[in-house]
């Protein structure tokens, strides 16, 4: 009963931590209180809740999974706590300021080659500690911990965003292109971008022309011509997971409308930046890659070209061969950028992340100045109705 306490208690959207849950069970373990309901109901709710606007969500959760209960002695034999939250409490959480005590390697090269010692050195599992391939503590390789840059091992996702290689194996999925749109702004934001054109098979009716040659004929004269079609050329490239995670959604709106709005469409997946090769199916990126030479040979130079990501990354992942966090890369990613901003004019950068945070992360800065000027924009529809003026220019 208490592990779905803690459950409901998440799902009402109270923000209680793992933390504090077991906290609030090793109080009624030491019994610091009487094993009344009553005293539990302002123990819990001392425990759990840090923000007063979410009393009344607590007292409609205790009320609801706890009503007709007297006492909760029996309960507290009764529970177990699961084993991968006791393992997710050897995780170290340090303070800014311990944060900013950790000095990083020193470098690309420095980083590689103490991996490279390290791996010959280890024997055995380390935890807690500040130089070895371990867990919870602040060396710069390993998983659940801290470092300001590092090589990530054996961890199912980022933390904190830092580390400049991932030595584990991920899968992405593909963004739904049939999502259906909550609002119709995105899709009007879109289609700003126009450049109308009769062309193709003459399957429209051409009403003033078939007046006037009547009219000249003397007889009916029906007179087709082709639909007239946005002729807009445009490659849509969108970064996919890690720190993109949390943007899914909106992604997959964005996607939907400019599957609808552009009929000369391509679409590619890439992982933070751009380097030799890009994919269009996540469950087949590794085997099925498209080199990035190609795409700059087949597309012409009047494509529209659209980045979508956070552009959050380490920036050896941008600037340094090798430094992509996944594979070998054996050229730089900004030696990537810089060859497809030579061949298109047009080029722009939608950007997930609230702009009033891009200052904090040094890689955005990084793209901005790779893209050129005043070519990133917020994926707002403000920042969308920008980006489309600026590419119809």
């Amino acid at each position: 009963m208490f592990l779905n306490f803690f459950t409901e208690l998440r799902a009402a959207k109270v923000p209680v931590s793992m933390r504090e849950y077991l906290t609030l069970i090793e109080a009624l373990d030491r019994d610091v209180i009487e094993r009344r309901v009553e005293d539990f109901y302002f123990l819990s709710r001392a425990a759990l809740v840090k923000d007063e606007r979410n009393l009344d969500k607590f007292d409609q959760v205790f009320g609801s999974v706890f009503k007709g209960l007297e006492s909760v002695g029996d309960l507290i034999e009764e529970t177990e706590i699961p084993e991968d939250w006791l393992q997710k409490l050897t995780e170290k959480y340090l303070t800014e300021e311990e944060k900013r005590e950790i000095e990083a390697l020193g470098g690309w090269d420095k980083l590689m080659e103490t991996l490279q010692k390290r791996l010959k050195e280890q024997e055995k599992r380390h935890q807690g500690g500040n130089k070895m391939i371990g867990t919870a503590g602040t060396s710069p390789f390993g998983a659940h911990g801290y470092n300001p840059e590092g090589v990530r091992i054996g961890q199912d996702k980022g933390r904190h965003g830092r580390a400049v290689k991932v030595w584990d194996k991920r899968e992405f999925r593909n963004l739904a292109g049939d999502r259906e749109l909550g609002t119709r702004n995105i899709k009007l934001a879109l289609r700003r971008l126009r450049k109308l054109a009769r062309d193709g098979h003459p399957d429209e009716l051409d009403l003033s022309g078939t007046i006037s040659a009547t009219a000249r004929q003397g007889w009916l004269d029906i007179l087709m011509r082709p639909e007239r079609r946005n002729t807009i050329k445009v490659a849509l490239f969108l970064d996919v997971g890690g720190s993109m995670d949390p943007f899914i959604e909106t992604c997959e709106e964005l996607f939907s409308a400019a599957k609808t709005e552009f009929k000369r469409l391509d679409s590619f997946y890439f992982h933070n930046c751009l380097y030799e090769a890009v994919w269009q199916d996540n469950l087949r990126r590794r085997s099925e890659v498209i080199p990035t030479w190609d795409l700059l040979h087949k597309h012409p130079a009047d494509t529209k070209i659209i980045f979508v990501g956070d552009a959050s990354m380490s920036p050896y992942e941008i600037s340094v061969p090798g430094g992509s966090v996944e594979h070998w890369n054996e050229e730089a990613g900004a030696t990537w950028i810089n060859r497809l901003v030579e061949i298109y004019d047009d080029v722009i950068w939608l950007n997930p992340t609230p702009e009033k945070y891009w200052s904090y992360t040094p890689s955005v800065s990084m793209i901005q100045e790779l893209i050129g000027p005043h070519r990133m924009f917020p994926l707002t529809l403000e920042g969308l109705d920008n980006a489309m003026k600026e590419l119809s220019r």
